[in-house]
């Protein structure tokens, strides 16, 4: 392998995991090539939350001082009774959790994140961006990249040790991932959740109503059987993000498409009035349908390596898809680089390395969905549970997760 190609990184999608590890193998000293299938680069959904095991990175990597000015530091998660809006609990972040985590848990516009990342990779020559292309063949190294442009379709070549698939949820590299093994190859599967999505302007009357009923500097989540909710300050504070999930049957292969909002007003039935009212002044809301990845393979010993949604696409029920992309980015880039004569061990180690942590989170993302719509005795039981803990501990439940930092690896 020339050394031209050993330190060439091609990177499939210029979404949060692709620009993140674009930044992280620049860093050390790679030359990396993105290919985005977009004509041109746009956020999907619409505000991120950014827990410190995310932040840490992005602060390592440069970008988080240009994410800051736009971003929100939320002084707590705040659980509430979605018919009573009675608090149940509190947890704190703000100064006191970045004094416990090192590092600030921000919420943010997804399109905000996206600018901070493209701003880096604008201060790094040995990153070239393409857009409306993307990777349709791999041959020994040899990548066939489809190429469309306002004329037609034309096929271009490039070369690198290793292709990177950060082309998300559909993404079309997995397939060359498990080649020849077509049990490792993983479609997205539907989870049978509906994401409805609005951000309102803190100064209308949807953002004062929202004001009325939770602390608009906080995360604040709505508990509810047939529902839960999600809201937060974006854009320095100037709007809010709110996210309701419900169950719904598949509307689209893509992140948005229509479904009917009596199927989001009907979960609303016995929730507090102020809550119904702000759900009707924020229309319109926007549906996306939550889909998964369970992918056997993640690494291919040829150089291929699946990043963020496309190895593991998860529920946002613990809001850790894009902390788990951008923690994925950042340990491949640095493994790979700390020991760059064996490719095929690298990728075998960063899997083994990356999985528990990624099992851990989704069995974090279930439980939460599990105790957000309980029912019944159950959710009387979970009330008290919380009641019972304090905020402190709360935020200690959560040390594993908001102060992980990746382990050294050493080989002998």
């Amino acid at each position: 392998m020339s050394e031209t190609r050993s330190r060439q990184v091609v990177i499939a999608g210029a979404g949060i995991a692709g620009l993140t590890a674009a930044i992280a193998f620049a860093e050390r000293g790679y030359s990396v090539r993105i290919f985005e299938q977009a004509q041109r680069l746009e956020a999907a959904g619409a505000g991120i939350q950014l827990s410190p095991n995310a932040t840490r990175i992005l602060r390592q990597l440069g970008v988080l001082d240009t994410l800051v000015a736009n971003a929100v530091k939320p002084e707590a998660v705040v659980l509430r009774d979605a018919a009573s809006l009675r608090q149940l609990a509190r947890v704190p972040l703000g100064g006191a959790g970045e004094q416990r985590w090192g590092a600030p848990y921000l919420v943010t516009h997804r399109a905000d994140l996206q600018d901070a990342l493209m701003a880096r990779v604008a201060q790094m020559p040995d990153i070239h961006l393409t857009t409306g292309a993307q990777v349709s063949s791999v041959a020994s190294g040899s990548l066939g990249i489809t190429r469309t442009d306002g004329v037609g379709r034309k096929i271009i070549g490039t070369e690198g040790s290793l292709l990177v698939g950060a082309d998300g949820v559909w993404s079309a590299v997995r397939r060359f991932a498990s080649p020849g093994d077509g049990a490792g190859f993983a479609n997205s599967r539907f989870s049978g959740e509906l994401a409805w999505r609005a951000t309102i302007s803190a100064d209308s009357e949807a953002g004062q109503a929202f004001a009325a009923i939770g602390a608009g500097d906080c995360v604040t989540t709505l508990l509810h059987p047939g529902f839960h909710m999600v809201a937060y300050p974006v854009s320095g504070g100037r709007a809010f993000n709110l996210a309701a999930f419900t169950p719904g049957e598949r509307i689209a292969e893509g992140w948005s498409g229509h479904a009917d909002p009596v199927i989001l007003s009907g979960a609303m039935r016995r929730t507090a009035p102020a809550l119904a009212r702000l759900v009707e002044l924020a229309e319109p809301w926007s549906a996306f349908p939550i889909h998964t990845v369970e992918q056997r393979r993640w690494t291919a010993p040829e150089g291929i390596a699946l990043i963020g949604d496309a190895a593991h696409a998860m529920t946002p029920f613990a809001a850790q898809g894009a902390a788990m992309a951008i923690e994925d980015a950042a340990t491949l880039a640095n493994l790979v680089a700390d020991f760059p004569g064996d490719l095929a061990q690298s990728l075998t180690i960063w899997e083994k390395l990356r999985r528990p942590r990624i099992e851990k989170v989704l069995k974090r993302g279930a439980v939460n969905r599990l105790a957000w719509h309980a029912r019944g005795p159950v959710a009387l039981v979970r009330n008290l549970v919380l009641a019972a803990r304090p905020g402190e501990k709360l935020a200690a439940d959560l040390d594993w997760l908001y102060g992980w930092e990746a382990r050294k690896v050493v080989r002998r």
